[in-house]
């Protein structure tokens, strides 16, 4: 590092002396015989040894401050040194400024080389003086009789004073090395009495100090100045409310208390030594920095920024802050002072806040002076009292507000106040109006609330033309108002309900049960805030009577916190209740015996099939009147009403409490008795039920007798049948107890069960059968008896089931009708053996008719007539090959309607015959006007001949009357000889049975036919 002095050149200083005294003294720290470079100045070796004052030619500005910087000092202690002029930008630098000669013994010198150092010394303020370790030797440059305060004395007196003042530094000197620089201040008194600081600064050379004196009486006490300037300025800072901090190099190198406390920091250690990057935001960095690389020149000032700092505790504060370039310890640094604004900022939001408050509130605020002269007038009061600020701003405030009105007064109330002002165009205003008082007037608020008054006004008007009643309750549980409606369904006057506690009413649920006072809809909705709609409850009028309230109950304030204030609304249900129950009755209940009906049984036996934890059977008693549609076809309807009124009596009173009696519809009656643990139990209850019934019963002076037949049906708990399912069960059994004889009980079980299983399955599968193959036809030949040929065959159709086999059409043909497929399965066989036939007339050459079966509900199928055409054109067989035979039964059930159907099949040529005649009750006359072509008496006939002679003469008489109706007479069933026989002889046309062949297939028919055909011999 270059030796450096720093020195100061100023008008109270001038410089050539001070400076020549600096520079000698930095000679000494020179490195001998070395050339070195400062940080600032090329370095140049003097050619000769001489003095030459630089400042002189360059003009030095002053007052400055300079750095001096030793470039080389030579044998003879000659140095050159350079002036680099400090605290600009581009330090001006001002080389070679002097070369002077300074010997180690200045006694050495010639005349001529001390004239000219004292000529050099005499541009300084200093002195040269030297001293021998003896006191003996000594000399002196110029003046320094005087700066030593004794002007024009001996040489003596000059070397004695000398030599006392300096006696310190011989001593230190005496021990030390050589070239070490050593001062000393000592104090002179001058002649006009004034004391004077001396400083005297020396070297050892060889047996003596050579040095220089110089006065410091005004640098010391500027020093002092300085000094006491600097800490006042220390403590100004350390004081100061405001943030101050050092920067040199972007290092924090100071910080003042009011920093520490800004940042949140423990001590100013947290502070000194970071980097100024670590207290700012990010957003915030970049600004300082372009602040600070503004400030070119000390002493300049930045232009005041906003920066956001980071706290050692996480916060942030919001600052002012000015930058000042400064120096600190001789290098360039920056002053920053930072103000809090945070409080500031949020005050200046506060007020932007209060002021768009006031300039965008819905309510007019007027400020007025102590006398009540307007000041301030917002746009709310512009617009609810129609006049402009520029028009009320001035004015008495009564005079804008159209009322008189004291401000002061209304202060002192303290209270908001209603009261009627007017517009500017004379419309009256509601408003609610509060003052409050500041230092220099009053500040008025004025709520419009023209339009809430009005609406209140409308919406009490309207409150009360309700016909529904509406009572508010308070948050006390007390009654606040009510509607005339209200008093009006309650029977009662408001002086009386309203404070009345509405807990206390008696209210009863719509099972009859008195409601807790903590369950009333209000106190519940008035402790939790819920709302309860439309609740069904009854309480008591005034007068004593009972009314059906729908009552709802809703909070009005539904954010407070109970207990809420309420409004209860009700309607008067009591007539609409009475006609819904009698509507739900006449929904659930048989309008003739008032009893349980088909809906209400299904209902209640669902019901009790899913209680959980059952542990009983339920019971399912299915009730049938026997020959009771004797009574009606004989009676008439009105007595058979009667009847059944008289048997719903007897059934509801021999039954108990909590079961169950119902009427399905006709004579079917059904009783459900919940909790039944013995089928023994069950069948007594029947009997019971049936013995009641067979009293006598007496109507229109007749003595009526009636028995039932009942079937049982026993529900375990975990039964998975539906309450269709177990009625169905029960009509089962009950049918089973019809055809044990009537007048009996039948109980389900294990084999009815699987013949209803059955019977599901085979109407399901049924109804896949035909797609799936599985019908298919067999044909019974007939024969004529006159000629023992087989004239005709008759269809008839199987059904090979893929799990039950070969299904009797006497069971699959019954459920065909119950499930109305027989017409799609009549048609198929119809088709089948009209195609089957004809291919087979055809291979074989046989002329052989179709008898082929139809069904009743066949009969009343409207397309019938054209599907029978159809099918007959398609395959190509004429119509008098086809004979359709239609039961007994089937024929009675609607003679006129069958007539009209066979009569249109009979014009197309189809052939007609009458089945299992015997067996029906049909008559003479409805038997002549049938367009019939044969009749086939029932193998029941058949069957019994042998048995008796009266079988005999029946066949007979049916044969003779079947003649005299020019019928062909076909009998069925024969299995003999001797029926054949017998038969033939009573007449018959035609025969028909197993004795001749069973039904076999198509492809079986031609050799049936060859092989069984019986021998006429």
């Amino acid at each position: 590092m270059d030796p450096q002095v720093e020195l100061e050149i100023s008008d109270q200083a001038p410089g050539p002396r001070r400076l020549s005294a600096e520079l000698s003294l930095l000679s000494t720290q020179a490195c001998p015989d070395s050339q070195q470079e400062g940080s600032d100045a090329r370095l140049v070796r003097p050619e000769s040894q001489e003095l030459r004052l630089g400042s002189r030619q360059h003009r030095l500005p002053q007052p400055a401050t300079y750095r001096t910087t030793v470039a080389r000092r030579d044998p003879g202690c000659g140095i050159v040194c350079d002036l680099a002029l400090l605290g600009s930008q581009k330090p001006r630098v001002v080389r070679n400024v002097m070369t002077m000669v300074w010997p180690y013994d200045p006694g050495a010198l010639a005349a001529s080389d001390r004239e000219l150092v004292d000529a050099a010394w005499s541009l300084t303020d200093a002195v040269h003086w030297s001293m021998s370790f003896t006191h003996d030797q000594a000399s002196w440059g110029p003046g320094l009789d005087d700066l030593l305060g004794i002007l024009g004395a001996a040489d003596d007196e000059v070397r004695a004073r000398l030599s006392e003042l300096v006696a310190p530094l011989l001593e230190r000197a005496r021990v030390a090395p050589d070239c070490q620089i050593d001062e000393l201040d000592q104090l002179c008194e001058a002649p006009d009495g004034r004391v004077r600081l001396i400083r005297f600064r020396a070297q050892r050379r060889g047996g003596g100090l050579v040095g220089i004196a110089s006065e410091v009486t005004d640098e010391l006490e500027r020093e002092q100045e300085a000094a006491e300037l600097a800490d006042h300025y220390r403590q100004l800072v350390e004081l100061s409310p405001n943030a101050i901090y050092v920067l040199q190099e972007g290092v924090a190198v100071y910080a003042n208390p009011a920093t520490v406390r800004l940042l949140r920091a423990e001590s100013t250690a947290r502070i000194v030594g970071r980097p100024v990057a670590d207290f700012m935001f990010e957003n915030s960095a970049p600004t300082m920095q372009a602040q600070l690389e503004s400030l070119s020149t000390p002493g300049a000032t930045a232009d005041r920024a906003q920066a956001a700092l980071r706290c050692f505790d996480g916060s942030s504060v919001l600052v002012e802050a000015i930058a000042v370039r400064t120096t600190w310890q001789g290098r360039t640094a920056f002053q920053v002072i930072m103000r809090d604004i945070t409080a500031h900022r949020a005050a200046e939001a506060a007020l932007r806040y209060q002021a768009a408050l006031v300039e965008n509130v819905s309510n007019a605020i007027i400020a007025t002076t102590r006398s009540g002269i307007v000041t301030s007038w917002n746009p709310a009061a512009e617009v609810i009292y129609g006049r402009r600020a520029e028009h009320a701003v001035g004015q008495p405030v009564g005079e804008v507000v159209g009322a008189s009105l004291d401000p002061a007064a209304l202060a002192a109330a303290g209270c908001v106040t209603e009261v009627t002002h007017r517009r500017a165009d004379g419309a009256a205003l509601t408003i609610g109006m509060s003052v409050a008082q500041m230092d220099s007037g009053f500040v008025l608020v004025c709520t419009d609330e023209t339009a809430l008054r009005r609406a209140q006004r409308h919406h009490a008007t309207v409150v009360d033309a309700l016909v529904e009643g509406v009572v508010v309750i308070g948050t006390t549980g007390l009654v606040e108002s009510a509607n005339p409606a209200a008093l009006q369904i309650l029977g009662t006057r408001e002086a009386d309900l309203v404070g009345s506690l509405p807990a206390a009413w008696p209210l009863f649920d719509e099972e009859g049960g008195l409601l807790p006072p903590h369950t009333h809809p209000s106190t519940w909705c008035q402790r939790t805030g819920k709302p309860q709609d439309a609740r069904l409850v009854r309480t008591r009028r005034g007068d004593g009577r009972s009314v059906w309230l729908s009552l709802t109950s809703r909070t009005l304030n539904p954010d407070d916190a109970p207990p809420h204030p309420i409004v209860l609304s009700f309607t008067d249900v009591t007539e609409s209740r009475a006609i819904r129950e009698r509507l739900e009755r006449d929904a659930t209940h048989d309008p003739l015996t008032g009893l349980a009906n088909r809906a209400l049984i299904l209902q209640r036996l669902d019901a009790e099939l899913r209680t959980r934890h059952r542990t009983g059977d339920i019971g399912v008693l299915f009730i049938d009147l026997d020959h009771f549609k004797v009574i009606n076809d004989s009676l008439g309807h009105s007595v058979g009403d009667d009847v059944l009124r008289v048997v719903s009596g007897r059934l509801s009173r021999v039954t108990r409490h909590h079961e169950l009696v119902g009427r399905l519809g006709g004579d079917e009656f059904v009783v459900i008795s919940p909790d039944e643990n013995d089928t023994r139990k069950v069948r007594l209850l029947a009997e019971h039920l049936r013995r009641c019934l067979t009293d006598p019963i007496h109507v229109e002076d007749r003595q009526l007798h009636i028995d039932a037949s009942i079937g049982i049906v026993l529900a375990p708990p975990g039964d998975t049948r539906s309450a269709a399912d177990v009625l169905r069960d029960a009509d089962v059994a009950m049918y089973e107890a019809k055809k044990l004889g009537r007048g009996r009980c039948a109980v389900f079980d294990v084999r009815l069960r699987k013949r209803v299983q059955r019977h599901l399955n085979l109407e399901q599968d049924l109804r896949r059968a035909i797609s799936r193959k599985q019908l298919w036809m067999a044909y019974q030949p007939i024969v004529e008896l006159s000629t023992n040929q087989i004239k005709a065959v008759e269809g008839l159709l199987r059904w090979t089931h893929p799990s039950y086999g070969t299904i009797s059409p006497a069971e699959f043909i019954p459920v065909a009708e119950e499930s109305d497929l027989i017409n799609d399965i009549g048609m198929f066989a119809l088709r089948t053996g009209i195609e089957e036939l004809t291919e087979h007339r055809k291979r074989h050459g046989l002329q052989l008719q179709l008898k082929a079966n139809l069904s009743a509900r066949q009969l009343e199928d409207p397309h019938l007539l054209a599907t029978v055409q159809t099918i007959l054109s398609e395959a190509a067989l004429p119509p008098a090959e086809l004979c359709l035979e239609i039961t007994e039964s089937t024929l009675m059930q609607d003679p006129a309607a069958a007539t009209e159907i066979l009569s249109g099949l009979r014009q197309v040529g189809v052939r007609l015959a009458i089945d299992d005649f015997g067996t029906g009750f049909s008559s003479l006359a409805q038997l002549h006007d049938l367009p019939l072509n044969t009749l086939k008496i029932d193998r029941s006939f058949t069957a019994r001949l042998g048995d008796s002679s009266g079988t005999e003469a029946l066949i007979a008489s049916i044969v003779a009357l079947a003649h005299t109706l020019d019928l062909n007479v076909v009998g069925e069933g024969v299995e003999t000889a001797e029926q054949l026989d017998t038969i033939r002889r009573l007449g018959c046309d035609m025969a028909q049975g197993f004795y001749f062949s069973k039904p076999v297939p198509i492809d079986q028919l031609s050799d049936t036919i060859r092989t069984n055909t019986p021998d006429t011999d």
